[in-house]
C-alpha cells in the first residue's frame, strides 16, 4: 500500500477547487500516452479527451431533438479543442493536488473480480429472448470473503454512480467530472480510486443491461423500460452494435489498466522499494493511468446516459463509437507503457529472489542436515508436491523416496549419446545380473537447460524419450529446475555442456563432485561412489589390458577372435594391438606390414580393431571390410568402441582430479 501512497502531493500548486479547465486549452499527450494510427485519423487526439461531449448534448432530449447533426457534430467537435499540450502537466498537478489517502487498506484484487463479473455479463451479445433457465453461479464473493467489505464500500460506491450520473445528466464537461470523482477520492490509494469508480460505473452499466435484457421478457423490467425509455436494444441490434463493440474494448482498456495498477501495489516489497528505478518510474506514471481510467469511465457512463430518451436519429449516429475507439487507443497505450514497467519490476525481483536461493542454496551445503530432504527439496522444487518420474513405473513420486539414501545427481543437458545410455543403464542395473535384490543408492536425472531458449515440441519429445529410457528417476519437466539451481550447478560444480554425476551421502553431504569417471572405470564396483573409495581403487590398480578392457570384453584373458595363425585362443604370454582409426586404406596398409613383422619376428601378436571414440558410418565400415578380408580381430558393437576410448578418457581425468600426474603416478607414466 505504501509504493501507492508514496507519489509526493503539493495542495498549494493547484486548488483542488479548480474543477475545469478554461476554454481554448487542453490536456496534451502525457508520455504514457503516445499517439498513434487513432490519433493521425482524427483532426487531433483531442478527440479522445472527452468523448462524452456527445451525450453532453444529447442527454438534453429538447436540445438533442432541435439539434441537426450538423450542429451535433459541432458540439462534438468543439470539446476536442479545450485544452492543449501546455496544460498536461497543470492538470496532473491538479489531479495530484486531490491526492490525501488518510492509510485506510482495500484489498481491490476481490473487488475487481465482482466488477469483472457484472462488465463481462452486461453485454450486448447477452440478449434474453425467452424465459433464462436459473444459472448456478458460483458465490464469488462469499468465496473471497469480501462481504464485510462490500458492506463498507457500497455507500462510497452508490455515491460516485450519484455523482456520475448527475454530472454525466446535467452536461457537465468530462474533466470537470472526473476532477469532481477524484475530489469525492482523495482520501483512498489510487488502486482504491480507479477501482470505487469502476464498481460505481459496473453498477449502472448492470443495472442498464439487467432492463435492456429482461425487458422483452420480464414485466417488471418492461415497466422500467417504458418509464426510462431505454431503447429496444433487439430492435436496433445493428444500428447500436458498433457503438457497443466500441465501449466494449474501452471497458476491457480500463479493466487491463486497473489490474495493472493493482499489480504494482501488490509487488512484495522485500524485494523492490518505491525508490527503486522501475518502481519509482511506474509511480510517476500511475496517477495519469488512474485519471485516463476515470475519464474513461465518465465517458462510458455518458454514453450509456446518452440512449436514454433518444430517438433514431442519434442512434444512428457513428460519431460515438469514434470517440470511444479514440479514447480506447490512448488507454491502451497507458497499459502498454504500464506493462513494459511492470516488466522491469518482475525483473529486478525475480533477480533478487535468484540471488536470494542461490546464498540460501549455499548456506545449506554448507551447513550439517539430520537428513538429506532440505537440500533435494532445494534443489528438485519444493513447491511441488510430485516432482520426480519414477523410472519403472513413469509414475510421479515426491522427494520423500529419496530420504536417507545416497543419491546420485545425473546432469546434463538433453543430448545425451545412446551408448552414454546404454552403458549407464547396465551399470544401474548391475545388482540384477548379480541376485541382489536392491541397489544401496539411487540416482536422479536433472535436466539443465537455457531458460532464455523457448521450449518447443521437439524438445519436449526429446525430453519425454530419454525419460521413457531411464530406469532412474527422473525430474517432471526441465522448468522445475530452479534457475538458482542452475546457476549453483554451473558455478559450483562446474557443469557445462558434459555430463556429470554429483554424489549426495545420506545426509545431502558431497561425497564426489563427479563420479561419472568413476563410474565408467569400475562400475558399481565403486559404490558408495565417493572420493575416498575412487582413491582406495586406484591404490589396487595396476597397468595391464585387464584395467583398460574390464566390463568390456569377458573373454580376456582368453579372448576369442581371428588369429594372425588361424588359432582361435589367445595363449598366455602372447603380444595385443590395441589400433583405432577410419581410414580403411590406412587399416589395410597397418595390418599387412604388422602381419609381415610378425610373420618374420615369430612374434605371438594379436591384433584387434577398437575403432574411435566417436564411431560414425565410415568406421562401421572399417569394420566390415576388416571382417570381411579378416585383417583382424575387432569388437562388432559400436558401444563397446565408444566405452573403450571414454574409459581411458575417465583414467586420465580421474587421476587428475586426484591430483596425480605423469611425475608421480605409474600408471599415467605407462
Amino acid at each position: 500500500m505504501a509504493n501507492l501512497q508514496s507519489i509526493a502531493t503539493n495542495p498549494s500548486v493547484v486548488p483542488t477547487t479548480h474543477t475545469s479547465i478554461p476554454p481554448g486549452h487542453s490536456i496534451g499527450l502525457h508520455p504514457l500516452v503516445p499517439t498513434g494510427p487513432l490519433a493521425s485519423a482524427a483532426p487531433t487526439m483531442g478527440a479522445a479527451v472527452n468523448p462524452s461531449m456527445a451525450a453532453s448534448a444529447a442527454v438534453h432530449p429538447t436540445a438533442a431533438t432541435n439539434a441537426t447533426p450538423h450542429q451535433k457534430m459541432q458540439l462534438i467537435k468543439s470539446e476536442r479543442h479545450l485544452f492543449s499540450s501546455s496544460d498536461d502537466s497543470m492538470v496532473m498537478r491538479q489531479i495530484i493536488a486531490t491526492h490525501s489517502p488518510d492509510g485506510r487498506d482495500i484489498d481491490t484484487r476481490p473487488l475487481l473480480h465482482v466488477i469483472e463479473e457484472v462488465l463481462h455479463r452486461a453485454t450486448l451479445s447477452v440478449v434474453v429472448e425467452t424465459p433464462p433457465q436459473m444459472e448456478v453461479v458460483e458465490d464469488r464473493m462469499q468465496r473471497n470473503g469480501i462481504i464485510g467489505m462490500l458492506e463498507a464500500l457500497a455507500y462510497p460506491i452508490h455515491r460516485i454512480s450519484c455523482e456520475i450520473s448527475c454530472k454525466c445528466t446535467g452536461g457537465g464537461d468530462a474533466h470537470a467530472t472526473t476532477v469532481a470523482l477524484f475530489n469525492q477520492l482523495s482520501s483512498y490509494t489510487w488502486d482504491a480510486k480507479v477501482v470505487l469508480a469502476l464498481a460505481a460505473f459496473a453498477v449502472s452499466y448492470g443495472e442498464f443491461w439487467l432492463t435492456a435484457q429482461l425487458h422483452t421478457v420480464n414485466p417488471l423490467a418492461k415497466s422500467v423500460a417504458m418509464l426510462k425509455q431505454v431503447p429496444d436494444i433487439i430492435e436496433h441490434t445493428d444500428v447500436l452494435k458498433p457503438r457497443f463493440d466500441a465501449l466494449n474494448n474501452l471497458i476491457k482498456s480500463m479493466l487491463d489498466v486497473t489490474k495493472c495498477i493493482i499489480e504494482f501495489k501488490e509487488l512484495p516489497t522485500e524485494y523492490i522499494s518505491p525508490d527503486t528505478s522501475p518502481m519509482s518510474t511506474a509511480l510517476t506514471h500511475i496517477p495519469t493511468a488512474v485519471y485516463w481510467t476515470i475519464r474513461s469511465v465518465v465517458a462510458c457512463a455518458s454514453q450509456i446516459i446518452g440512449l436514454i430518451g433518444l430517438g433514431d436519429e442519434y442512434l444512428s449516429s457513428t460519431t460515438e463509437a469514434w470517440e470511444l475507439l479514440s479514447l480506447a487507443h490512448k488507454v491502451n497505450n497507458i497499459h502498454g507503457h504500464l506493462t513494459k514497467q511492470l516488466s522491469l519490476c518482475h525483473n529486478h525481483i525475480n533477480e533478487k529472489k535468484h540471488i536470494e536461493a542461490y546464498q540460501t542454496l549455499v548456506r545449506l551445503f554448507d551447513m550439517i542436515h539430520v537428513d538429506n530432504m532440505k537440500i533435494l527439496k532445494a534443489l528438485i522444487n519444493n513447491k511441488e508436491d510430485l516432482p520426480l518420474i519414477e523410472g519403472s513405473t513413469k509414475k510421479r513420486v515426491s522427494v520423500d523416496v529419496l530420504r536417507r539414501k545416497i543419491v546420485i545427481l545425473f546432469i546434463s543437458n538433453l543430448d545425451i549419446s545412446h551408448d552414454e545410455l546404454f552403458i549407464l543403464t547396465q551399470i544401474y542395473n548391475d545388482h540384477l545380473s548379480t541376485g541382489k535384490l536392491e541397489r544401496h543408492y539411487e540416482m536422479v536425472w536433472l535436466p539443465v537447460l537455457d531458460k532464455s531458449v523457448p521450449w518447443t515440441n521437439s524438445k519436449q519429445e526429446a525430453f519425454d524419450h530419454l525419460v521413457s529410457m531411464m530406469p532412474w528417476y527422473s525430474l517432471y519437466h526441465p522448468s522445475m529446475l530452479d534457475a538458482a539451481v542452475i546457476k549453483y550447478i554451473k558455478e559450483v560444480w562446474r557443469f557445462d555442456k558434459k555430463p556429470m554425476l554429483v554424489v549426495l551421502d545420506p545426509q545431502g553431504r558431497v561425497v564426489c563432485p563427479n563420479a561419472l569417471h568413476m563410474m565408467w572405470i569400475w562400475g558399481s564396483l565403486a559404490y558408495p561412489f565417493s572420493s575416498a573409495r575412487e582413491e582406495a581403487l586406484w591404490r589396487g590398480e595396476t597397468w595391464g589390458l585387464e584395467l583398460l578392457v574390464d566390463g568390456i570384453d569377458t573373454l580376456i584373458p582368453t579372448w576369442v577372435c581371428i588369429s594372425l595363425f588361424g588359432n582361435p585362443k589367445i595363449k598366455e604370454n602372447r603380444f595385443i594391438c590395441l589400433y583405432g582409426g577410419e581410414d580403411i586404406d590406412w587399416i589395410r596398409r597397418f595390418t599387412s606390414a604388422m602381419r609381415h613383422v610378425v610373420q618374420e619376428t615369430r612374434i605371438p601378436l594379436q591384433m584387434v580393431y577398437v575403432g574411435k571414440s566417436n564411431p560414425k558410418e565410415r568406421v562401421r565400415r572399417a569394420v566390415a571390410a576388416i571382417a570381411e578380408e579378416k585383417l583382424s580381430g575387432y569388437w562388432q558393437e559400436p558401444a563397446m568402441m565408444w566405452f573403450f576410448w571414454v574409459r581411458l578418457e575417465s583414467m586420465l581425468h580421474s587421476k587428475m582430479q586426484a591430483g596425480w600426474n605423469i611425475d608421480n603416478d605409474p600408471i599415467m607414466q605407462a
